[in-house]
């Protein structure tokens, strides 16, 4: 355990059942970098500091009368699309909102494990981009260059859980907005079924594309967290059967077929891929065949449903006013409008595999990421183990 960077969620854990660290001690700590990294990370919309502290305390309370839990006074975030009782949930947006009458689901069930919400992370208006920045809040950074963008929607908590403010943390992804940040970050990002970690109190959040996912920086820890927030609110809509992720995670997974796609599978506006990002695929693919795994060219089968598409269209009206979203994110949330009607006109009209039936069955498919790395040409990808927190090895890294 240091002091200018959180540990990873299993760890941190440990420590605390140990007795080898108070969660007061932790959640100071996350504070102090938080407030030492806003100004020119600027990851947090909202950060909880005295609720956190009491939390916090209520935590140490337990662990020295032997409560055990599995995410007990361990400090998380959450995505500013997620309501956390006492705080305005903005989702991007700039304006005044009421505090929140109670938790979502997903955030209940974080508390129900022990964690303590330590703050809400900056995300682009109504979520729409993948990249975060906007004028409620500014622009969020990427830790390992400032000069980038964590990518988005939850490129806030990418940043925080990157630069180790807190070990792990919750987003929400729709066409990417947890993979792409990951990816960009360099973290573990996972977007899991519908229903396995609730959206309520939206059933369907954004007519069922979007669900909550998990960040951290290891496939363990983004697995614990995982089950940690996994389960369903009585009015669910979807509501998959139980399961432990966390038990997959270190098991020997056979021999997989893996298909590799250099082709985009769908995108709202025309895109290519950049020669610096299709030039590694081959030799990825390559790569997991001494994984024992059976490669395959392929392009999955993607159509998009025309009431799929104008996503933003039943949160626009939570974010109206003259305070509310821009028109570059209140547009698209018309049915029919821009990208969305290109995207609904693309998907409607399936071609190639997609006509014909889609790829042959794989058990993972690896795509390529549409928009081009930030770290694709400046030699700034991370070594294993590195850190980009203040004090560490590469932070702030030089300007180019």
């Amino acid at each position: 355990m240091t002091p200018d960077r959180a540990a990873g969620l299993a760890d941190t854990r440990r420590a605390l059942a140990a007795g080898e660290v108070s969660s007061r001690a932790l959640v100071e700590r996350t504070l102090a970098r938080i407030e030492a990294a806003q100004p020119s990370l600027n990851a947090f919309r909202i950060v909880r500091a005295e609720a956190a502290l009491a939390e916090a305390d209520a935590a140490d309370r337990e662990l020295a009368a032997g409560a055990r839990r599995p995410l007990l006074g361990v400090p998380v975030a959450v995505k500013d699309d997620m309501d956390v009782a006492g705080e305005p949930t903005a989702f991007g947006c700039r304006g005044d909102f009421p505090p929140a009458a109670a938790d979502a689901e997903a955030v209940r069930r974080l508390r129900a494990a022990g964690a303590v919400i330590v703050g809400k992370t900056n995300t682009c208006e109504l979520g729409q981009w993948p990249f975060t920045e906007g004028p409620a809040f500014g622009d969020t950074r990427n830790p390992w260059h400032p000069g980038h963008t964590p990518g988005g929607s939850s490129g806030g908590s990418a940043a925080a859980v990157a630069a180790g403010l807190v070990p792990a943390a919750l987003g929400s992804d729709g066409a990417g907005s947890v993979r792409i940040p990951a990816s960009w970050t360099h973290l573990i990002g996972i977007k899991p079924q519908r229903g396995r970690i609730s959206t309520w109190p939206r059933g369907e959040s954004f007519h069922g594309i979007t669900v909550n996912g998990t960040l951290a920086r290891t496939v363990a820890d983004a697995a614990l967290l995982l089950d940690a927030a996994s389960g369903n609110h009585d009015r669910d809509p979807h509501r998959p059967p139980a399961l432990t992720v966390a038990d997959a995670a270190g098991r020997d997974p056979g021999r997989l077929r893996i298909a590799l796609s250099l082709k985009p599978p769908f995108t709202a506006v025309p895109a290519r891929l950049h020669p610096q990002i299709r030039a590694p695929g081959p030799g990825t693919g390559r790569g997991t065949r001494g994984l024992g795994t059976r490669r395959r060219g392929g392009r999955p089968a993607v159509r998009a449903d025309r009431t799929d598409v104008p996503a933003a269209g039943h949160r626009r009206d939570r974010r109206a006013g003259p305070r509310g979203p821009r028109p570059r994110a209140a547009r698209p949330a018309h049915p029919g409008h821009g990208p969305a009607r290109a995207a609904a006109r693309r998907g409607a009209a399936p071609s190639g595999p997609a006509r014909r039936g889609g790829t042959a069955p794989a058990d993972r498919r690896v795509l390529p990421v549409v928009r081009r790395d930030p770290h694709a040409d400046d030699g700034r990808s991370p070594a294993p183990g590195s850190a980009p927190w203040p004090g560490s090895a590469g932070w702030p890294p030089t300007a180019r």
